[in-house]
């Protein structure tokens, strides 16, 4: 199978291009860095552009069967537009080359519910201080992404996963269409959860959630992580 995967070279993209690749699919890479990206495949494809750029679009979907994405940014108060923005793009190409499955990422925290396992603290200070405050701008974006994808005709799916953090294997995560046991997501576990959605028709049009439910790091340990990041 042909998969293009859409931001490549970020810290889940390169997962999931590694996972795709050990899997024996024939892999083209969007990327906008195609320089400082790390891996090499002969089945490998690695092409250099931005996904809000139709043109640099266009070849990476002309010929795949599946588009897997795992596009992302940095919290910031400008506004965002490369999920929707890129999301459009892609769904246009989808569109003139005829293909048909499409699987993007947002966040659990879209909604603004609750986290079931949360507490008071994470769901009533930090999460909406989080959503409504450091991330407006990602999390605004994100929703539009989730409304260009309900309102096309692919056969798209949406993983929403929790706080992403690292393990070095894929765990037995859960996915599932309501909210699964937990608050995180580990980035390996989101990449074989875009790569399953390849070939597995469960979510077709419909959003899953994706939780790591082992080997959870404290809620303290990742805030102290994501502070002392340049």
């Amino acid at each position: 199978m042909r998969i293009a995967i859409l931001g490549a070279n970020g810290p889940t993209g390169r997962l999931l291009t590694e996972q795709a690749l050990a899997a024996g699919h024939d892999v083209v890479a969007l990327t906008r860095r195609p320089d400082e990206f790390p891996i090499v495949h002969q089945k490998l494809v690695v092409a250099g552009g931005d996904v809000l750029d139709p043109d640099a679009v266009d070849p990476v979907v002309d010929g795949s069967e599946v588009v897997l994405s795992a596009l992302g940014t940095p919290f910031t108060k400008e506004q965002v537009e490369v999920y929707s923005g890129g999301g459009r793009n892609t769904l246009d190409a989808m569109k003139r080359f005829g293909t048909s499955r499409f699987v993007v990422v947002t966040s659990g925290a879209v909604t603004g519910e609750p986290e079931p396992t949360g507490g008071f603290l994470f769901n009533r200070v930090l999460q909406p201080y989080v959503t409504n405050v450091l991330g407006k701008t990602v999390y605004d974006d994100m929703r539009r992404l989730e409304e260009l994808m309900a309102d096309s005709d692919t056969d798209w799916t949406v993983l929403r996963p929790s706080g992403l953090f690292d393990l070095p294997e894929v765990t037995e995560y859960s996915i599932t269409a309501e909210h699964g046991p937990g608050r995180l997501t580990s980035r390996r576990d989101l990449a074989a959860a875009l790569l399953l959605q390849a070939t597995d028709q469960r979510f077709v049009r419909k959003v899953a959630h994706v939780i790591t439910t082992v080997d959870n790091p404290s809620l303290l340990s990742m805030m102290w992580r994501e502070a002392r990041k340049k």
